[in-house]
């Protein structure tokens, strides 16, 4: 014959049956059911008081956990996700432990759980991190170090206007130092916008940005005129390798957050588009607090250069033995008797022929080592990518003077 199928809550039933009954003592319809007089009288409480249902299973969860986050930190944390809903866990509770240090606040993981239960976390495909790369650059360690320059993919707005932004930010702090919609992204444009940067921030030591126009050209070692004139600013110009944007990675990140906050989606017109990159950037700086600098706001690290914007351009001075040459309207130079041509780039400008052998000279231009001109068969022999003299910049800093 078959197993006869029980369950607890069926026993329980049973026993409780026998109890009313009283035709056996309480000890033995205990022992009978295999339980303790102590959990006997707790069923029969338990029937009496719940009827059938309080022969039930129940949790023993506890009902209020002493380490539980407190439903006003709770609340304030759901709050101020929903104001920024692009923020992780740890922006959130960074920003909010400043703004009231005294209360306790959950750990980024917590907050995660507690955003979670409010649906306010979108399950997403973890990233695969990358392992760091070497940048061929200069050292960042203070402001204007290095500024970095690009442009933000265009895209047109509901009006069909097309918007290309320009965008620098300093490297070390990353504050975001001009977030311009240009209406073409030609020399004249895009130096309208560096000047305004430097007015009002003062000279880096460095930009750097990719070698695609106007930062770099096809000329002589990749040097496009707004090369020229960063380069008598005392400006180096670092040139991110082609088809590595990583080189320039904090630029991206700071593309990719702009993307998502300021653009996605475009807004109405080009005034409307500019004006929401205004506030994107006032609240980059400012509010926003930022991981890669230990949860600080970049306006509270960043700080303007000692080196101010002259006005207009110096001019190039050489010192040494060194055969000085000016660059002719059709970009040739005159050597041994002949014209030679250099660039269309360096066009009225003097640069520098340094001597390396007998048949053999370096072309400069400032610091900057372009190629070199062979005497022997009267041709120049470009440099790959821009290189400086190794000398530029040893005394030079971005630090303001106290």
């Amino acid at each position: 014959m078959p197993w006869k199928a029980t369950d607890v809550e069926t026993e329980r039933l049973k026993f409780v049956a026998e109890c009313e009954k009283r035709e056996f003592p309480f000890t033995a319809v205990c022992e009978a059911a295999g339980i303790s007089r102590k959990t006997g009288y707790k069923i029969l409480h338990r029937y009496r008081t719940y009827g059938v249902d309080g022969l039930k299973d129940r949790s023993h969860a506890a009902h209020e956990h002493p380490n539980r986050t407190g439903r006003e930190i709770e609340e304030r944390l759901v709050q101020m996700r929903r104001e920024h809903p692009r923020w992780g866990s740890r922006k959130l509770i960074a920003l909010l432990k400043r703004e009231s240090p005294e209360l306790d606040w959950p750990a980024p993981s917590t907050a995660t759980d507690i955003l979670k239960r409010h649906g306010l976390v979108a399950t997403d495909l973890r990233r695969r991190r990358l392992g760091l790369r070497s940048e061929p650059f200069g050292e960042t360690r203070h402001s204007n170090d290095t500024w970095c320059a690009d442009f933000k993919g265009w895209f047109r707005t509901r009006d069909g206007t097309r918007c290309d932004p320009l965008t620098l930010i300093d490297a070390m702090s990353r504050y975001s130092l001009a977030c311009r919609i240009v209406s073409k992204t030609n020399l004249e444009h895009v130096w309208l916008v560096f000047e305004q940067a430097f007015r009002e921030y003062g000279l880096p030591l460095a930009l750097r940005s990719d070698n695609g126009p106007p930062f770099g050209s096809t000329a002589i070692g990749g040097l496009s005129k707004l090369g020229v004139r960063l380069t008598k600013l005392g400006i180096r110009i670092e040139h991110i390798e082609p088809g590595k944007p990583q080189q320039n990675g904090r630029q991206e990140r700071f593309h990719l957050t702009l993307l998502k906050e300021a653009i996605n989606p475009p807004r109405h017109t080009a005034r409307q588009q500019q004006s929401s990159l205004d506030r994107f950037v006032e609240e980059y700086n400012h509010v926003r607090p930022h991981e890669a600098i230990d949860f600080a706001r970049p306006a509270e690290i960043y700080r303007a250069s000692p080196r101010p914007f002259p006005g207009c351009l110096p001019a190039i001075v050489y010192s040494g033995r060194v055969h000085i040459r000016n660059v002719r309207r059709n970009g040739t130079i005159k050597w041994r008797g002949r014209e030679i041509f250099v660039s269309a780039t360096l066009i009225g400008e003097p640069i520098a022929l340094a001597e390396v052998s007998d048949r053999l000279f370096e072309i400069q231009l400032g610091p900057v080592r372009l190629g070199l001109l062979s005497d022997e068969h009267l041709r120049v022999l470009p440099y790959r990518r821009l290189t400086y003299t190794p000398s530029w910049g040893a005394n030079a800093s971005a630090e303001p003077h106290e």
